[in-house]
């Protein structure tokens, strides 16, 4: 049988670009990984070498200096950095989601300024919508830009930014005075452009330091706080206040694939770590990969990297085919996150107590896989959004 993970009917230009970046993430992301992972030091090197292959540009359109190419390229090359280290492959997923967006929503003129320079990565995006107490609950969001003249002033916090200190462009979810009766449509996605760095980077606009956390670490996560915040009523998204919902969800959409890519690119990482040490161990006299015990344990983890991996590509060439895929990307995501925290704990198994050790690999994939499981919407998110689409779908006749 051919290796685990495989995807049918790829291009040949498909299969360069993966097989350049396989190539990269075995010469220098995995090599690099544990030591910049243990001191939390942001990857700045592995970035400069994903900028030089046109990653940060892999989705934008050719007329802006991109690509142009699909979802399905995107997330596949995200599976395999994500194998390689996931905080990489956090750096450029947010900067994804915003190029989306502005792909998608922007105007002309934002377009044509800020593609070229997020293609090249000379800007690069973050993505907020998250709040301190607020969760999931989207249409709750207390951050608040009232219109002054030409401009509108911005009062809130905003929570849990991947890039929050290293981007120079967030695409932030606040709430306008549209008049609306739905709290969806009071919502407005503004382009808030900002110096990298910690502090109060411009006036009014604060990033805190990084949050601490137990995994997930050399990207940074931060807050980012307005006070009286001052930005022109041009960097809002597509240049109409109130769609700012439908736009996010749009972006959350194509997040929720790139996060199901990230989980199979971590269990395929787990799972081969586990076999390669079950056929190196031995106990009673033969590689432990030769008990029945341990074979089925491998049986049941590369059955699960696949399943994951599929569903991940159906879902994101549903995407491309321009259909929409919300179910499709809430089930990729939760089965991918889900099974990468379950193959990564079996391959920890394996492993015994070396897997303990921050001497070998698992133990940092132990400590990232959870993540995953919260990132772009819990499990339960997930499966609400799927089984309403299964009601309505299958309702009875009456």
């Amino acid at each position: 049988m051919a290796r685990l993970a495989q995807t049918a009917d790829l291009t040949d230009v498909q299969q360069e670009i993966l097989s350049t970046i396989r190539s990269f993430v075995d010469k220098e992301i995995i090599p690099a990984a544990q030591e910049l992972e243990h001191s939390d030091t942001y990857p700045q090197e592995i970035v400069d070498g994903l900028k030089e292959l046109g990653i940060f540009g892999l989705m934008i359109p050719e007329e802006y200096g991109g690509l142009g190419e699909s979802l399905l390229t995107y997330v596949l090359a995200v599976e395999e950095i994500a194998r390689g280290w996931m905080s990489v492959s956090g750096v450029i997923n947010t900067h994804f989601i915003v190029a989306y967006l502005l792909r998608q929503h922007g105007t002309q003129a934002q377009k044509e300024r800020l593609l070229p320079l997020m293609a090249t990565g000379e800007v690069t995006g973050a993505f907020s919508m998250s709040e301190p107490g607020l969760g999931s609950d989207v249409a709750a969001i207390r951050t608040k830009a009232v219109r002054d003249g030409d401009d509108y002033v911005i009062d809130g916090q905003k929570m849990w930014l991947t890039n929050g200190g290293s981007s120079s462009l967030v695409a932030t979810l606040v709430r306008t005075d549209e008049g609306a009766e739905s709290a969806h449509q009071n919502l407005t996605t503004f382009l808030v452009e900002k110096p990298r760095g910690f502090g109060e980077v411009a006036p009014g606009l604060t990033i805190p330091g990084k949050i601490e956390k137990m995994g997930y670490k050399g990207v940074d996560t931060t807050e980012l706080v307005f006070d009286g915040y001052r930005i022109g009523a041009d960097a809002i998204l597509g240049g109409v206040p109130g769609k700012g919902f439908a736009q996010m969800m749009d972006g959350v959409e194509v997040g929720r694939v790139n996060v199901a890519a990230r989980g199979c690119g971590i269990a395929i990482r787990a799972f081969e770590l586990g076999i390669q040490y079950a056929q190196q161990r031995e106990t009673f006299g033969k590689p432990i990969a030769q008990h029945q015990a341990i074979a089925f344990k491998l049986a049941e983890m590369a059955t699960k990297v696949e399943a994951a991996h599929q569903m991940m590509v159906r879902a994101a060439r549903l995407k491309d085919a321009g259909q929409r895929n919300d179910v499709e990307a809430g089930m990729a995501k939760m089965l991918a996150s889900e099974y990468a925290a379950e193959v990564t704990q079996e391959s920890f198994r394996i492993h015994g107590g070396y897997g303990y050790s921050k001497e070998y690999e698992i133990e940092r994939l132990m400590r990232e896989a959870p993540f995953l499981l919260i990132g772009e919407g819990t499990s339960e998110i997930q499966k609400t959004i799927i089984s309403r689409s299964l009601l309505k779908t299958y309702a009875l006749k009456r």
